[in-house]
């Protein structure tokens, strides 16, 4: 059942990616995350956080491209991850981040089912929402970003419903891969056995806030000594509003069970079959130093996704967003500038009511 990837992560029979020339703003040191407000979804609310558009650095932007992103965190994640990466982002879009179903500020989902499926359901419903807002870009499709198990649900989102998706980009994104990651304790397969979860959920409400953050950043950063010091106690004091919720333990790790049982599916619900009917241009992202999801994938997914390019960032980790930011939305822009120039000035197409909610 499972494939061994290609070995060599520096050569795809794919287009790297072009990174944009456009200026950036600087980004300011421990920028504060963006306000958000809770959104009704089907079944409940998620938290979604908003970034404003800018505009061009220096310019004043009576004639400059103003879309619309969207941005999905991965596991034991948040849209605070995507804090920086919207800053920079803002010269071309108006950026939403939410917090999927029972991370952040985001309610649980009804009756605690942390379903893959569950997870798509909400991007696409907050994706709906943010192509129907008021403004220039209404009715436009969105350019969707995620990382690790929110690029999985990124992905089968847009294979689901391309209508709403200008441009996708994939961020070390949560692909079946068959076997557990040298990083993970194989323990994490007893997640799939009934009762499991709960027990798990239990023990890791006895790790303190410190302890949990000082553990994601070895694992999830390539270089965890560059980190700031300032941010590791940012991450804490979110980590510590964030234990404070009594879903916090379960969100994690029946996340993380259904994250492997959607593995199991085959058929249309399988995720490599949903790549390869991708219909969004599409930016595969990944760091070379990425410890939870094996390098060597990004070109095999890159090579499965009709219209792709890839991007190798070789001193960052399983967050490329957090680690290197600028480099990161280089990339978003290069995909989005080139496919724009090939559209002509009417880059986005509007959405036909028909396929609206």
């Amino acid at each position: 059942m499972s494939e061994a990837p290609p070995p060599d992560v520096a050569t795809a029979d794919v287009p790297a990616a072009r990174p944009s020339a456009t200026p950036l703003p600087p980004l300011v040191p421990l920028l504060p995350p963006w306000p958000g407000e809770q959104l009704p979804i089907r079944g409940g609310k998620v938290f979604v956080r908003t970034t404003p558009w800018t505009g061009p650095v220096g310019g004043d932007g009576g004639d400059a491209p103003r879309e619309r992103a969207l941005y999905v965190h991965g596991l034991g994640g948040a849209s605070t991850n995507w804090t920086d990466l919207a800053a920079l982002l803002a010269v071309r879009f108006d950026g939403w981040a939410l917090d999927l179903p029972g991370f952040g500020r985001s309610q649980p989902p009804p009756r605690g089912r942390y379903s893959m499926r569950g997870h798509v359901r909400a991007v696409i419903d907050v994706l709906e929402h943010v192509a129907d807002r008021p403004g220039d870009a209404q009715g436009r499709p969105v350019h969707l970003l995620g990382n690790s198990l929110g690029g999985l649900a990124s992905l089968v989102a847009a294979a689901r419903r391309p209508d709403l998706v200008a441009t996708l980009t994939l961020v070390s994104p949560a692909m079946p891969v068959y076997r557990v990651p040298p990083a993970f304790s194989r323990a994490l397969l007893l997640l799939l056995v009934p009762g499991i979860p709960s027990v798990a959920a239990r023990r890791m409400g006895s790790i303190t806030p410190e302890e949990n953050v000082r553990a994601m950043v070895r694992m999830c950063f390539g270089e965890p000594g560059r980190v700031p010091p300032e941010r590791v106690q940012q991450a804490i004091a979110e980590m510590r509003e964030r234990a404070e919720q009594p879903w916090a333990g379960h969100a994690l790790t029946r996340s993380m069970r259904g994250l492997i049982t959607s593995y199991l599916r085959v058929g249309a619900a399988n995720a490599w079959r949903a790549a390869r009917s991708l219909r969004p241009p599409t930016l595969v992202l990944w760091g070379a130093r990425d410890k939870l999801v094996d390098p060597s994938m990004a070109p095999r997914l890159a090579s499965a996704v009709p219209d792709a390019r890839l991007a190798i960032l070789p001193r960052a980790g399983h967050v490329a967003m957090l680690e290197d930011p600028e480099a990161t939305a280089r990339a978003v822009l290069g995909m989005v500038e080139e496919t724009a120039a090939c559209r002509g000035p009417r880059a986005a197409v509007e959405i036909p009511r028909s396929v609206r909610r």
